[in-house]
């Protein structure tokens, strides 16, 4: 009885004797729904590379042969079909040995023939992709499936199968991140904006040895009440050279400064600059908010150093629930006369009192 060991169809959902074609088309379906930068779930990481080996041994007919078989057990002791020892069924493995070394990220981008699909078929906007896009192919989805990918070359299999006790991969480091500021105005955090932000950066040509530099545009959704500071990543859309992975860029959110308001968490600030007198005796102001409208706001009190006057719901929308927001805080100045009348004095110190 075979010992099958690890179960290479039942890893890439197809049956027992699927077609060349079959492999390919469940090895891009598989890839695609584990790869690391799209499936953040534990456990990602391992599924996608048991994919790979998966996929590498089934891709070449000369290792899917012995696994058919003598299952992985068949894989990993003896020598070629026919060679040695295995009776008159027709030779056992003899003394062929297979140990996936290969590394699941190069396998991923050579099947694509060097290109991100991610980037293509998942959008560029914030870093992310669609997580709706789980169909049985794709592709379809963008009118390439049945094979205009393909696969890659069976030299390169079996170069990246591992075949042998002594191949290796030396994995890439990768860059650190590049960080920009991007700067947003206020009335755009309040509405939520699409900014498109142009990066120029190395890519590898399909050679793999020499660079090309390239314009990228890239697309960030700004939310409603997003907070300065807000991080937005882009994976691995840095310079990228046959020595490294790419760097992630990313953008840090910047207020830009206002000309009438500053920022205090969902909350605005507004400076009314009123006189003396109007601090002394009452005063009506007209407020402009950050849509544009203004609001009145009245006040028969004395004026007191730092006094506030708060406009619910007229601030910024609270980032975890745009629908609400922040209130819009009216703070006093008072402006002092440069000097007074002798008139002035008298009348002032006939009425205010002295403590």
């Amino acid at each position: 009885m075979v010992k099958m060991g690890k179960d290479y169809y039942d890893i890439l959902g197809i049956a027992k004797g699927a077609s060349e074609d079959d492999v390919k088309k469940a090895y891009r379906k598989q890839a695609l729904r584990f790869h690391p930068d799209k499936n953040k779930s534990p456990g990602a990481e391992d599924k996608f590379k048991e994919i790979a080996e998966a996929y590498d041994v089934l891709s070449d007919p000369d290792k899917k042969d012995i696994y058919d078989r003598y299952g992985e057990e068949g894989l990993k002791g003896g020598g070629p079909p026919g060679g040695g020892g295995g009776g008159s069924g027709g030779g056992g493995p003899g003394n062929f040995s297979y140990s996936f070394q290969g590394d699941p990220h190069v396998i991923f981008s050579e099947f694509f023939g060097g290109r991100n699909p991610f980037e293509q078929f998942f959008g560029g906007r914030n870093g992310g992709m669609d997580e709706d896009m789980e169909t049985d192919d794709p592709f379809a989805r963008f009118g390439m499936a049945g094979g205009g990918m393909g696969g890659f070359p069976r030299s390169f299999g079996s170069g990246m199968g591992g075949m042998g006790p002594h191949s290796s991969v030396v994995k890439k480091p990768q860059d650190p991140p590049v960080v920009h500021d991007l700067n947003v105005t206020l009335e755009e955090v309040l509405s939520g904006c699409l900014k498109k932000m142009k990066v120029s950066r190395k890519r590898l040509n399909p050679d793999g040895r020499t660079i090309r530099i390239e314009d990228k545009i890239l697309e960030v959704q700004i939310k409603k009440g997003w907070k300065e500071g807000t991080k937005i990543t882009f994976p691995k859309e840095g310079d990228e050279t046959p020595t490294n992975i790419p760097a992630d860029v990313v953008f840090v959110l910047k207020d830009k400064t206002h000309p009438k308001f500053k920022r205090d968490g969902s909350n605005i600030v507004y400076t009314a600059t009123i006189s003396l007198r109007d601090a002394l005796c009452g005063s009506t102001i007209n407020v402009p908010t950050l849509d544009g409208r203004s609001v009145t706001v009245s006040t028969t009190d004395v004026v007191q150093p730092g006094m506030k006057r708060r406009i619910n719901g007229e601030g910024l929308p609270h980032p975890k629930r745009p629908d609400r927001r922040g209130d819009l805080l009216v703070e006093y100045e008072v402006k002092f006369p440069e000097r007074l009348s002798q008139s002035a004095r008298d009348t002032i110190a006939r009425v205010l009192p002295r403590s």
